[in-house]
């Protein structure tokens, strides 16, 4: 009404108190504001909205304030009350909108320097994709690609999988636009990756996708990343105690070692690789003859025929088995020690004196000798 009437300093004197009485209404606030703006008098509006920004309102009434100095081209004040905003109101989209803010005002220095201090900001342990898709697409724009693809590769190595989807979509994208072709690559190999994390994460027992996996990073990863994948997939061991659920788990460990042995080339390593999976296979209850013979193989292929032995020995006592002792029996064959196959084919017919096979093969060795 004082309004209405001209009455200004009345008008003044009541919105005074009202902000004064309940500086939590906002409509007081705007409407105070929107009176000495039409009556021009933008210091006075100004001083308003200083007056509130005290009592640090919503992020709306930040806008409004920012606003009206962009209406009379105030460019500094508004920044400065962005600076201020940000630390009020620290989310990622609004250190996203100053930086837009200086994009639009052609300050492209200010805007990379305000993601550079909102990444600083959130540090390694709030890390948001949107953010560092903002931050990109901003050097796109600027035509700086090799710094969207230091941004992209940073986050992505950082932000954990299931929250970084949009941000890799985002760089596939790029480097489809402006890699070459080993870039393209990447990202797609980058792709993958996410989709096989996504799926060993939903079940560490689909065995099927950790082998994709495995050959996945085999073909494009070093040693120290293959090998912390396969750490991470035979640690999913099978939850029940029977030979069929363990049949596709045991072959991880069979890549493990070879992988080691042919492609790392670290024997040591291998020899460990053998012996845990070795120890982990439940032999009361079942077992796998071909984890004791491939390691046996492997000992000889290092020319360490004492250790061969033992293990094979090992796996006789553990879990006579006919294909552990005709495994046995051809590597002392082929070592032309018929005297350890005579000894062996004896302790054979011990354990299974019904196996005729068995009996031929004996008696065929014997006829040689």
């Amino acid at each position: 009404m004082e309004m209405k009437n001209r009455q200004v300093n009345h008008a003044r004197n009541i919105w005074d108190r009202a902000i004064t009485t309940l500086p939590r209404v906002t409509q007081f606030w705007y409407k105070y504001t929107y009176m000495e703006e039409l009556l021009g008098n933008v210091a006075g509006a100004r001083q308003v909205f200083e007056r509130w920004m005290e009592w640090q309102p919503e992020e709306q009434a930040w806008h409004s304030y920012i606003n009206l100095e962009l209406r009379y081209k105030e460019v500094e004040r508004a920044r400065t009350i962005y600076e201020r905003f940000v630390l009020v109101h620290p989310a990622v989209k609004n250190w996203i909108k100053y930086a837009r803010f200086e994009e639009r005002h052609a300050s492209v220095a200010h805007a990379r320097k305000v993601y550079e201090r909102a990444v600083e900001f959130f540090g390694e342990e709030h890390m948001d994709q949107d953010l560092y898709v903002a931050f990109a697409k901003f050097e796109e724009n600027q035509k700086e690609l090799e710094r969207v693809r230091v941004i992209y590769r940073y986050a992505l190595d950082r932000i954990s999988k299931q929250e970084a989807q949009e941000l890799l979509t985002n760089y596939t994208i790029f480097e489809k636009k402006f890699g070459d072709r080993r870039d393209v690559e990447e990202s797609i190999v980058r792709k993958r990756r996410f989709h096989y994390e996504e799926e060993v994460k939903a079940n560490p027992h689909n065995y099927d996708a950790w082998f994709d996996y495995l050959r996945l990073v085999e073909s494009e990863a070093e040693a120290d990343t293959v090998r912390e994948v396969y750490e991470r997939a035979i640690a999913s061991v099978p939850p029940v105690l029977e030979k069929r659920h363990w049949k596709r788990y045991i072959y991880l460990w069979v890549n493990y070692a070879l992988y080691e042995e042919l492609e790392a080339k670290d024997p040591e390593r291998t020899r460990r690789v053998y012996q845990a999976s070795l120890q982990l296979i439940p032999h009361t209850k079942f077992t796998f003859a071909k984890m004791w013979l491939y390691y046996a193989q492997f000992e000889i292929r290092q020319k360490n025929l004492p250790l061969a032995r033992r293990a094979l020995g090992t796996s006789l006592g553990k879990c006579p088995k006919n294909k552990l002792f005709k495994g046995y029996i051809a590597l002392e064959l082929q070592l032309r020690e018929f005297d350890r196959c005579r000894k062996l084919y004896e302790k054979f017919l011990e354990f299974g004196p019904e196996n005729c096979t068995s009996w031929i093969k004996f008696a065929e060795l014997e006829t040689i000798l």
